[in-house]
């Protein structure tokens, strides 16, 4: 059984090695979860991200909260997003006291400038990790690029996407489990 100092600890990694916030927190999320503690499988991941994804707040500590509860309930949760959001509040405390008196120096500027990209590729690469894991293929692969394409060209609210895709996909499985029955 998972101790809530590993959760604890766990998360609290988690959250003091992550730049650039939720999304980016993925892979190591997904490497400490599912591949190195095996607490629950890809497929449970991809479940809990989604949940976390639907749910309002943020998203790092959605996901510290499904782990979490998942692992241990309540308690397990709250040990989670404790080790979560302790190391970035500091950080973002830290940073704040000093950031003004820094924030026009070139140094750090470029410093902002260079971790940009860095933050672009942590995100990008659970992307694609996950793809494999939701069976997302070429057959597929329209699905969240018509997404992006909604929201980014047409400016449809993402609200209303993630509720066409849950609508369809509520519908799509209604379909599939007709096709299971009939076939027996």
């Amino acid at each position: 059984m998972v101790k809530y100092c590993e959760l604890f600890i766990t998360f609290l990694k988690v959250g003091t090695f992550t730049i650039g916030g939720g999304y980016a927190m993925i892979p190591l999320m997904q490497h400490e979860v599912v591949e190195r503690r095996r607490w629950m499988d890809a497929e449970t991941f991809l479940d809990v991200l989604s949940l976390s994804q639907a749910m309002p707040g943020v998203f790092a500590v959605n996901m510290a909260t499904q782990v979490g509860y998942r692992l241990r309930g309540v308690r397990g949760s709250a040990a989670a997003i404790a080790g979560n959001v302790l190391m970035p509040i500091a950080l973002v405390l830290l940073i704040a006291i000093f950031f003004r008196r820094f924030k026009e120096v070139p140094a750090v500027e470029q410093v902002f400038m260079g971790l940009r990209p860095a933050v672009a590729a942590l995100i990008a690469a659970p992307v694609f990790t996950l793809a494999r894991s939701a069976r997302i293929g070429w057959s597929n692969c329209w699905i969240p690029l018509a997404a992006a394409l909604l929201i980014w060209l047409l400016g449809v609210s993402p609200i209303i996407v993630v509720l066409a895709a849950a609508a369809a996909g509520w519908l799509w499985g209604r379909a599939e489990n007709r096709n299971l029955k009939t076939k027996r």
